[in-house]
């Protein structure tokens, strides 16, 4: 009994270790999954989105610790008019990769394509900061915000016109 507290943080510390372990983030991508996002850029390039988010999903599936191709599909989920689930992806890629600027440009754009231009200029604020003006990712977002939130889609179904009775 008297054992029972070094016991409990022995076995805490094993546990947490042991979990770190199995959750590792890796730079290099898998040969298979490098196959499967160039596929799925390529799908992408002609504006075969499902094509591209079933090719970007397996790849995450052989090789779920490379940030990368959670940044594809946030590229993807953007492009097929979903900003809330491609920021969501981004941000998954941001905690695993903190410095990714791809996602950071990302993030920043399909923030500015849901409206939110004072977050989309403060993710620009920190990219220059980290590979300057001239950097592709950068110039990205600034082109995003430039061309300012996407045009808002509506259902006829939100639209019901209004009866107006007229007079035989």
């Amino acid at each position: 009994m008297r054992y029972f507290p070094a016991a409990l943080a022995l076995s805490l510390v094993l546990v947490v270790t042991g979990s770190m372990g199995q959750a590792r983030v890796t730079d290099t991508v898998d040969p298979r999954a490098a196959v499967l996002l160039t596929n799925g850029r390529a799908a992408l390039a002609r504006g075969d989105v499902d094509t591209a988010i079933d090719s970007f999903e397996s790849a995450l599936a052989v090789d779920p610790g490379y940030a990368g191709t959670l940044v594809a599909l946030g590229d993807a989920a953007r492009k097929s008019g979903l900003q809330g689930k491609a920021i969501h992806y981004y941000r998954v890629a941001l905690d695993r990769n903190p410095g990714n600027l791809a996602a950071m440009s990302g993030e920043g754009g399909a923030l500015a394509e849901k409206g939110a231009l004072d977050k989309a200029r403060a993710e620009l604020t920190r990219l220059e900061g980290l590979c300057g003006k001239a950097c592709p990712e950068t110039r990205a977002l600034a082109d995003a915000i430039a061309k300012g939130p996407a045009p808002k889609v509506i259902a006829a179904e939100a639209v019901k016109p209004q009866p107006v009775a007229q007079a035989n």
